[in-house]
């Protein structure tokens, strides 16, 4: 009994031996990799809304008077396409953007005063707004801040001025636009991997322009009126398709 006991203890041994040496051949499962983390690089396009507004006033040279009127906000929409490279937590780009502004009400200033008539000016009003910038940014994760910089354009209507006790009116030249420098600030956050929403902020710095009255019109010939939008600002909310891939740099 005891020697029949012996052996079914060894028989166990060497199969317990076996397969344990059987279990150290077999290949080791690989555990998957780990996402690679998220990159800002790559093209995207989007669209956006928000408001524009800034200042409105034309000064008169002769009598050295001014119509104006103050800051008001007008609805705007577009869209913007740009590129941006990630390398470690930097990221730099540029963006074109181009939107429509909701400008219905042109009006300057009425009743002001030119060698004793009351005169009004309208139509100063913008069509649409274009910018061109370098953008420069900070990425933790998912989220981007940053500040751009460059060039703006606006494209502005015919300028013009209305004796109010005739009801005559003379226009100034064809519509056409004005450009200057700008800077604008925002943040953008990747609520996925393709999809981002951001909020922005532009400052845009415009040369002014001037109708000088031509021979022949029925009045003011010869003056001078030099219109004045130095400081168009704009807030905006929008979202981009990034067209990027997945990979930190």
């Amino acid at each position: 009994m005891r020697k029949l006991f012996l052996l079914a203890t060894a028989a166990v041994a060497v199969l317990g031996t076996s397969n344990a040496g059987r279990a150290a051949d077999m290949p080791m499962k690989a555990l998957p990799p780990p996402p690679p983390p998220f990159s800002w690089t790559g093209f995207y396009l989007g669209g956006n809304i928000g408001a524009a507004w800034a200042e409105r006033r034309v000064d008169e040279t002769i009598a050295g008077v001014s119509f104006s009127r103050s800051s008001d906000a007008v609805f705007m929409g577009g869209g913007q396409l740009g590129f941006n490279y990630q390398f470690n937590t930097f990221v730099l780009g540029f963006e074109w953007d181009f939107d429509a502004l909701g400008n219905n009400n042109n009006g300057v200033g009425n009743g002001v005063f030119i060698g004793g008539v009351p005169f009004a000016v309208s139509r100063n009003g913008d069509r649409w707004l274009s910018t061109l910038a370098a953008r420069f940014g900070f990425a933790n994760d998912h989220w981007l801040f940053y500040f751009k910089g460059g060039v703006g354009e606006v494209g502005t209507r015919n300028l013009t001025i209305t004796n109010l006790n005739t009801g005559v009116s003379i226009s100034g030249g064809n519509l056409h636009s004005r450009t200057g420098g700008m800077f604008g600030v925002g943040a953008e956050y990747a609520f996925t991997n393709n999809w981002t929403v951001k909020l922005e902020y532009e400052f845009i710095e415009l040369s002014s322009r001037s109708f000088i009255v031509p021979v022949g019109a029925p009045f003011l010939v010869g003056d001078v009126f030099r219109s004045h939008s130095n400081d168009v600002q704009t807030f905006k909310v929008g979202f981009n398709y990034l067209f990027g891939r997945l990979g930190g740099f």
